[in-house]
């Protein structure tokens, strides 16, 4: 009986014979055009995957929106988005479900445009295999070589090279000899897959999916589908035991569970565990799942376990085999995929998000980046959408990792823009910056309490943003005197005063304004940390700084002074006669004219210069610094 018709007679037995199989994530990548809804579709069908409803449907559609005259266009099967169906593109990853006698098969439908690479990549960082697409016409692309170098760079082992169209060439032998062979020697210099197989296909026509093709008697290899049946399936998530705690169950006082989603790994009752980043060691005593109590989970398993000993644990801490745990730091060497029109600008902060946790990250300048036409090493000063770069990223606390080559999982990781909460980039981890380990944090007897009790005062930092001529200078100035002749302990950080010794060496590019903000933010916790009421006066244009500097303070040290201004205004006062020399094009990057300013969403105090004098300003400045007890 087929696997169909189980689906209708026995469901039971269809889900149990399911169960058994081993499930084998693979995606369709390459060039635009080059064939991989088709294919897809095409293996749907041949599968007996397809319902009559959807095959009736599919002839429909077919009619409507197909490419493939009066023959059924099969990419319509995988593209169902409306304006996939319209351009005749795929645009979004698009995931199917097939079984043969031999095994279960997951398959991502990846786009072949270059502005949805980063779809791509997303459908290759679970795959375990990749076919690429050649059009045999075209031969290898730019995109085929920037899809192939993506698939090595996230761990895949195995490739097909499926030749396709190859009805369009009259099965030439010789185009696909050359293909096979031009690809070879990129994978010889370049790439990183432990086996290629080339397959001279035509996902129309159907020529070597399912049956070796009375078309190209010269190849005696084996089929796709063949093929994706025996070849070897590479695990994820291999290595040892990593358990990401995403839950502390705790329905009464007599249980404590922790409770996530084994990444690696195995566990068993019994085992010897270690908690980090704690270190603490301890065993697991129960593991249970939806199904009751358990022995033992393996990889990809959802479950909840509780240990022998009392452990503080929580969410983004990880279980990891005590014999051989992950590792530990705050600095690494990365590879990163960049997946946002807006460009990466080193020094900024970003959100990192990865199995060991969350972080506040910051990427230095790139090492270099890959041009992929022919894998040189490029030098770059940002990254811009689809750019893949080595840089180092630093982040604000130790997080658990493996480096990428060893678990694919819990060595990936991706960055979220502050501001939108858009994902910007992926990444994965090569290694640890070991000379990271080395610098510890030195525990001193005079602290930053100790310092404000001296001075009998509460340090907070009191940044000023607006644009130029809004009267920051003048209202900083104005309440550092008053604090001053009330004895309290100031400093006062000056953009134009900064960029004559600490920052001479910056200009106004974007890059430089990241950098800007980034020193003077170190700086100014460093005068908290002494104690002070530190006074920062700075366009600090970029909302993604100034949270940056926020998150780089104490809770309730940071104070968002928004000195309000309409441009109009600004250009009227023009103290320093910049906006006219903007304006006629003397001076470029500047903040409001050609650079963006991003007023504050919700700053702590808002002051409006059209309406207060400075003095009045600086008087409702002071009132808050007093109500909140700064002063």
């Amino acid at each position: 009986m087929s696997e169909k018709d189980l689906i209708s007679s026995d469901i039971n037995a269809y889900i149990a014979n399911q169960a058994a199989k081993d499930t084998l994530r693979f995606i369709t990548c390459g060039s635009v055009d080059d064939g991989k809804s088709t294919l897809i579709g095409r293996l749907l069908y041949e599968s007996k995957m397809i319902f009559d409803d959807q095959l009736s449907a599919l002839q429909k559609d077919s009619s409507k929106f197909g490419t493939q005259g009066d023959e059924i266009d099969f990419a319509l099967l995988v593209d169902g988005l409306a304006a996939e169906r319209e351009q005749g593109i795929t645009i979004d990853v698009a995931y199917r479900f097939f079984t043969t006698d031999k095994r279960k098969f997951i398959v991502a439908d990846t786009p072949g445009h270059q502005q949805y690479t980063r779809n791509m990549a997303t459908g290759a960082s679970t795959a375990s295999l990749a076919i690429l697409m050649i059009d045999a016409r075209k031969r290898i692309l730019e995109q085929t070589r920037r899809h192939a170098f993506i698939a090595s760079l996230l761990g895949i082992k195995q490739i097909v090279l499926a030749v396709n169209k190859l009805d369009l060439v009259d099965y030439s032998e010789a185009v696909f000899n050359k293909i096979s062979a031009d690809f070879e020697a990129i994978h010889k210099e370049y790439l990183k897959f432990d086996h290629v197989q080339a397959i001279p296909l035509s996902a129309l026509k159907g020529d070597n999916i399912i049956e070796l093709s009375d078309n190209t008697p010269w190849y005696e290899g084996p089929t796709l589908m063949d093929w994706l049946e025996t070849v070897e399936n590479t695990k994820i998530g291999k290595g040892p035991l990593r358990l990401p705690i995403q839950y502390v169950l705790r329905p009464n006082l007599d249980y404590r569970g922790y409770a996530g989603r084994i990444a690696s790994g195995s566990i068993a009752l019994g085992s010897k565990v270690k908690i980090l980043p704690s270190g603490v060691e301890t065993v697991i005593e129960e593991i249970t799942s939806m199904d009751g109590a358990l022995d033992s989970a393996e990889e990809g398993a959802s479950i909840a376990v509780t240990l022998k000993d009392e452990v503080d644990a929580s969410r983004g801490d990880m279980i990891v085999e005590a014999v051989a745990p992950a590792e530990l730091s705050d600095q690494f060497r990365v590879n990163i995929i960049w997946m946002h029109e807006q460009e990466m600008i080193p020094g900024r902060s970003y959100i990192l998000k990865i199995e060991g946790g969350t972080a506040n990250a910051t990427i230095a300048k790139p090492r270099y980046k890959i041009n992929v036409n022919n894998y040189e090493r490029l030098p770059a000063d940002v990254l811009e959408l689809n750019d893949i770069a080595s840089t180092n990223i630093s982040v604000d606390r130790n997080i658990v990792f493996d480096p990428y080559e060893e678990n694919r999982t819990t060595g990936s990781f991706i960055l979220i823009d502050r501001e939108s909460n858009v994902t910007v980039g992926a990444g994965l981890i090569r290694y640890a910056l070991r000379r990271a380990s080395n610098i510890h944090w030195q525990a001193l007897e005079i602290n930053k309490t100790a310092r404000s009790e001296a001075k009998s005062q509460t340090p907070c930092v009191l940044w000023f943003t607006g644009l130029s001529g809004s009267g920051k200078s003048t209202i900083a100035n104005i309440v550092e005197k008053k604090l001053h002749a009330n004895l309290r302990h100031t400093m006062l950080l000056d953009g134009d005063n900064v960029r004559h010794g600490l920052n001479r060496d910056l200009g106004f590019t974007d890059q430089d304004r990241v950098e800007n903000i980034r020193r003077i933010t170190e700086v100014s916790k460093l005068m908290v940390e002494a104690g002070l009421i530190t006074l920062v006066s700075f366009i600090s244009p970029f909302a993604s700084e100034r949270d940056g500097a926020r998150q780089a303070m104490g809770e309730g040290e940071f104070i968002e002074v928004f000195v309000k201004t309409s441009l109009a205004e600004a250009e009227r006062r023009d103290v320093k006669g910049l906006y006219a020399k903007a304006r006629s094009g003397q001076l470029k990057n500047f903040t409001g004219i050609d650079s963006p300013y991003e007023e504050p969403t919700n700053p702590e105090i808002i002051v409006d210069t059209e309406k207060l004098s400075a003095e009045e300003c600086a008087e409702q400045i002071i009132s808050y610094l007093l109500e909140k007890g700064y002063a």
